[in-house]
């Protein structure tokens, strides 16, 4: 049994981790070059390919509700292999997808696949570690995941390049059977007090209703929800942005993108060298002032109609940078009351964040008009909500111990 098995080593669950919380932005940013090329092969249009984005962060979403109290039941143990191996399994219908409509049921089953993993690696931090020692560890695996969106396109645009559009999802097929085994074999279970109630109606209830009644749940949660709602605005509209409006080939593209998305590994160096002097709540309003500058920026260039890739990708770094500062410390704060239902907690967290995301998705479908303005409209509003939740809420709500 999972349980049994000896205690993995700091440095291996460091590892599979950062491999876990990866699945998500693999899932994304390894195809998003290819989404023109898609729109082309199906003879759809962008608002259409845009639902292979928003259904994938919908679903996500929604399956947190229940891929967290299945781990508070059962256990992390299955409930992460089995997203592994679900993963795996919809990657390859992807790659397959004879249309459209099949390659977007592909994402929703993906996105469940890799929603059972992050939700449960989560309360898996949450079962070993104390919230400040938490966020240490997620800024560390955060440090290694962001290698996933500095390669991520890079990797996706030479793949497209030399096999076309498909080949993405067959990295990824590869990537998540591979990872299945390991986690099979290696993976132990951390939730030692199993309760067998909770699935069932009241102590589910009761359960979420500890979560949505917190305010310091809510402080946090709105915090990366703000965050990481500027960060979605690039990755949805950015191909289109950078590709379609400003003429970079999609191989430029993929470089430009991971040199803006780099910022992520910087910003979680800086969480953890400033988590070793300041709180979470403190930390975190580091991160909002800076995320609210970037977003000002990009768009007060925009507005004085400097069209540059150069004028989209430097604000959009440092937005980048302050997303690795915020989103350590709002993970580990949104489930550090909640040691005993942090499935649940880290649900509550990852559904109400994606649901934003896909609105952000769909917004972008709906509003593209051929510019910039759309995209920097949004990823400006985001940064000035980021500060604002943090000098609001985050400051009056986010001390925990």
């Amino acid at each position: 049994m999972a349980g049994t098995r000896p205690a993995l080593s700091y440095a291996a669950a460091l590892w599979l981790t950062a491999a876990l919380l990866a699945l998500q932005p693999l899932s994304t940013d390894l195809y998003l070059p290819t989404l023109p090329a898609i729109a082309a092969h199906f003879h759809a249009s962008v608002a259409t390919v845009q639902w292979t984005l928003s259904v994938f962060i919908a679903a996500f979403a929604a399956a947190q509700l229940i891929a967290g109290p299945l781990s508070d039941r059962y256990g992390r143990y299955p409930v992460i292999v089995g997203g592994a191996a679900i993963h795996a399994t919809a990657s390859a219908v992807c790659m397959l997808a004879p249309s459209i409509e099949v390659l977007i049921g592909g994402r929703l089953l993906q996105a469940i696949g890799a929603c059972a993993c992050v939700v449960a690696v989560r309360a898996v931090v949450r079962d070993l570690h104390e919230p400040a020692a938490g966020a240490r560890l997620l800024a560390a695996a955060g440090t290694i995941m962001g290698l996933a969106p500095l390669f991520g396109p890079i990797v996706g645009s030479q793949l497209q390049a030399a096999f076309g559009w498909r080949a993405a999802f067959a990295a990824l097929a590869l990537f998540s059977l591979a990872l299945t085994i390991v986690l099979a074999l290696r993976l132990e279970e951390t939730h030692r007090l199993r309760d067998p109630r909770a699935l069932t109606p009241r102590v589910l209830t009761a359960a979420w209703r500890a979560v949505l009644c917190s305010p310091t749940f809510h402080a946090y949660t709105l915090a990366n929800t703000m965050s990481y709602g500027g960060l979605f605005a690039f990755l949805a509209g950015s191909s289109f942005v950078l590709i379609g409006v400003l003429g970079l080939t999609p191989t430029d593209y993929g470089l430009a993108f991971a040199a803006t998305v780099s910022g992520y590994l910087l910003g979680t160096l800086i969480c953890r060298r400033l988590m070793t002097r300041l709180s979470l709540a403190a930390t975190l309003q580091v991160g909002a002032i800076l995320q609210a500058t970037a977003g000002v920026s990009i768009v007060a260039l925009a507005a004085a109609r400097v069209f540059h890739p150069l004028a989209i990708c430097v604000p959009q770094f440092f937005y980048v940078v302050a997303h690795g500062i915020v989103q350590p410390v709002a993970q580990a704060g949104a489930v550090a009351k909640f040691p005993h239902t942090a499935g649940t907690a880290a649900a509550w967290m990852g559904f109400i964040i994606q649901m934003a995301a896909a609105g952000v998705g769909l917004l972008i479908g709906v509003t593209w008009n051929g510019t910039v303005y759309p995209m920097v409209s949004i990823i400006g509003a985001a940064g000035v909500a980021s500060l604002a939740v943090a000098w609001l809420l985050v400051r009056r709500h986010g001390h925990v111990g």
